[in-house]
């Protein structure tokens, strides 16, 4: 088990790290839209987005994968309504690979954020 940290991304805000590998896949924790250090980057869902990718795209590439190699995802919305927002910014990161994904609505999220996602991907 390789444990995965990236400056590239913010810090763990809490006792977990940001992904670990084990064999050859990635697990992520989820990911907010906070910029590397440690700022919110934006309040409407657009940009908390934009800036989730770009956290998943270090943690990743830190791990040896990539959107690429994602197998699945998971997307944690503040509000439901929101969704097709998301699912157009999603499509843009993934648009020839669609790994698998589960979207659900949640009551909170860590600093009032309007979004989280995860991934599971495979190290090349």
């Amino acid at each position: 088990m390789k444990k995965i940290h990236t400056t590239n991304a913010p810090e763990a805000i809490g006792p977990y790290s940001q992904g670990i590998v084990v064999n050859n896949m990635f697990y992520s924790s989820g990911q907010i839209a906070l910029t590397p250090d440690g700022a919110l980057a934006g309040e409407d869902v657009e940009t908390q987005t934009h800036q989730i990718f770009s956290n998943l795209k270090a943690v990743l590439e830190e791990a040896g994968a990539s959107l690429e190699t994602v197998v699945k995802t998971t997307v944690f919305l503040k509000n439901m309504d929101d969704f097709p927002t998301v699912n157009e910014i999603y499509g843009s990161y993934f648009e020839n690979h669609q790994p698998a994904r589960s979207c659900v609505e949640v009551s909170k999220l860590p600093k009032d954020v309007r979004i989280e996602i995860e991934v599971i991907a495979l190290v090349k």
